[in-house]
């Protein structure tokens, strides 16, 4: 859906507004704030209709507006201004790397600890093998009228399976379509592969109108990205509370717990091997617990057969470009650290400031 110049503007101006502030922005405090050569009844009838194409919606009556997952998506891949990290932001990152610890294991928590204090959310840093992990051969067996098991072999001759329970009667046949296309369309692929649109064509292929398809797949990536890691770290879990969004104890525990639970970490959005940032906003995240936030992780390479992933969770308001700038400077720095030689790392990052010289 293409948006004119104008329509562009005002929902930038409102997701800039709404990140600052989290209070839902009215056209006179959009004009008058942002200086827009617009009257407040224009800029009314915009948000009326970016509201109808769903990029804003009004929590209240009698509220201004605040943007939707559609509205951030947008934001994200057209509209926002790329950050560029002051000298105290690098003097901070380098300073802090230059204390290299060569444990990588105390290095991945000191660096989850870093990105936590520099962006305020949640981070955590993970590594994990670079060759690929692919699922071999699926089989589905029922239990009963309501319940399956799923048997999944992974490349390497592992066997994991899981016991599934269906909201409605799961019959033979539909069990027979599963397997058929999972085996099609689900074997000898990573991770990565598993997609929102994979899965939704999987669920008209077979029928699924309840969420079955999106179990399985869940359960796919969980194992192929836990077959892949190694270790993982996860810092400043409690920075949600300090978030308007979290004032519900129960929303925010479920994304602690999510964050808390060993390996889960693992099936946490990651970024393709060719692309820096990956950023997932709310109802992309197959997490049911992560619906509600966003995750921006980043990817560097550290050796021929090894990655780090290093990333964030937060409200679907956050400052996505700083935290993008951020994570971007701070993989850098960690390839430099961990790439073979890692003493031309350490050279990188020169002079008593910290900042790197070209």
């Amino acid at each position: 859906m293409k948006l004119g110049e104008r329509k562009k503007e005002i929902l930038r101006a409102v997701i800039d507004s709404y990140i600052t502030t989290a209070e839902p922005v009215g056209s006179k405090a959009l004009v008058s704030g942002m200086g827009m050569r617009l009257s407040a009844a224009t800029v009314r009838n915009e948000m009326a209709e970016l509201e109808s194409m769903g990029f804003l919606e009004q929590p209240h009556t009698s509220a201004g507006r605040i943007p939707t997952p559609s509205g951030y998506r947008v934001y994200v891949n057209e509209l926002m201004r790329e950050h560029k990290l002051s000298i105290d932001e690098m003097n901070t990152v380098n300073r802090a790397m230059r204390k290299r610890i060569l444990e990588l294991d105390r290095l991945l928590d000191n660096t989850g600890r870093l990105v936590s204090r520099l962006t305020s959310y949640p981070a955590y840093a993970l590594t994990a093998s670079s060759g690929a992990a692919t699922i071999s051969r699926y089989d589905f067996i029922g239990v009963d009228a309501n319940t399956f098991i799923v048997i999944a072999m992974l490349g390497s001759d592992t066997v994991k399976n899981k016991l599934i329970h269906s909201p409605v009667q799961v019959h033979p046949e539909f069990l027979t379509r599963l397997s058929a296309l999972f085996n099609a369309n689900f074997t000898g692929v990573p991770e990565e592969s598993i997609t929102q649109s994979l899965i939704s064509a999987t669920e008209r292929a077979s029928g699924d109108t309840c969420g079955v398809v999106a179990v399985v797949a869940e359960f796919s990536v969980e194992l192929l990205m836990a077959a892949k890691l190694m270790q993982s770290h996860v810092s400043g879990a409690l920075n949600l509370f300090d978030f308007p969004e979290y004032r519900d104890i129960g929303k925010a525990r479920r994304v602690i717990g999510y964050l808390s639970d060993e390996g889960r970490p693992a099936r946490l959005p990651a970024p393709a091997r060719d692309n820096g940032v990956t950023i997932t906003i709310g109802p992309e995240n197959l997490a049911e617990e992560l619906r509600d936030s966003s995750v921006v992780v980043a990817r560097c390479d550290a050796g021929t057969d090894m990655q780090v992933m290093v990333g964030v969770v937060g409200p679907t308001r956050m400052d996505y470009s700083k935290v993008t700038s951020r994570l971007e400077y701070i993989t850098r720095v960690l390839g430099w650290l961990l790439s073979p030689g890692g003493e031309a790392g350490d050279k990188q990052l020169k002079g008593d400031d910290g900042i790197e010289h070209s």
